[in-house]
C-alpha cells in the first residue's frame, strides 16, 4: 500500500470521529505494510484530553507488539500533530510521520513548532506533509463550518424563545 492508501484509511477513521461528534482526525500506525494500530479523536466521548487520534493509534500499536518503542514504524494522520502528540512520537521512536492537512494554529511538525525534528532531542522523525492535504483539509473545514452553522441556529432559536 502507498502513503495515499494509508491516508485514505486515516480519512475513513476521521469520518468515524465525526459521526461521534468529535473533530474529524484519524490516524494509523504501520510497520512493514502491516497495520499495527489505528485511532480517531475521542476526547469528548472518553472525557480524556489526551485521546487524540495519534495517541489512540500509538497506544493500540504498543499494546499489540508489547513494546513502548515503535521503531521503523510510520504514523499516518489527517492533521498535523499537536505538541503533545509530536512529543509522544519522539518518545515512541516512530521513524516516519506522514500527515495531510497542516495546522497553522497548533501544528508541531513544522507549521508552528517542529518538535518531531528538534535537533536537541535524541530522536527525530522523517516527515512527509501534504499527502491528500486537500481532502483532509476539506473534511475538517466542512466539519467546522457545519458546527458554526449549528451553533448559529441554536443561538437564533434561543433568541426567538
Amino acid at each position: 500500500m502507498t502513503d495515499e492508501d494509508w491516508m485514505q484509511h486515516a480519512i475513513a477513521l476521521a469520518a468515524k470521529a465525526e459521526l461521534q461528534g468529535e473533530v474529524p482526525v484519524g490516524a494509523v500506525l504501520v510497520k512493514d505494510k502491516v497495520l499495527l494500530g489505528e485511532g480517531w479523536n475521542q476526547m469528548i466521548s472518553l472525557n480524556d484530553p489526551s485521546a487524540h487520534a495519534e495517541m489512540q493509534a500509538i497506544r493500540a500499536a504498543a499494546a499489540k507488539i508489547g513494546n513502548y518503542r515503535l521503531p521503523d514504524c510510520t504514523l499516518y494522520v489527517t492533521l498535523e500533530p499537536c505538541s503533545m502528540c509530536a512529543g509522544l512520537m519522539v518518545h515512541s521512536r516512530i521513524k516516519r510521520l506522514v500527515f495531510g492537512a497542516t495546522d497553522l494554529k497548533t501544528g508541531a511538525a513544522g507549521s508552528v513548532l517542529n518538535v518531531v525534528q528538534q535537533v536537541q532531542f535524541n530522536h527525530q522523525l522523517e516527515v512527509v506533509s501534504g499527502v491528500l492535504a486537500a481532502e483532509c483539509a476539506t473534511q475538517l473545514s466542512a466539519f467546522f463550518k457545519r458546527r458554526r452553522q449549528e451553533q448559529k441556529a441554536a443561538k437564533q432559536l434561543r433568541l426567538s424563545d
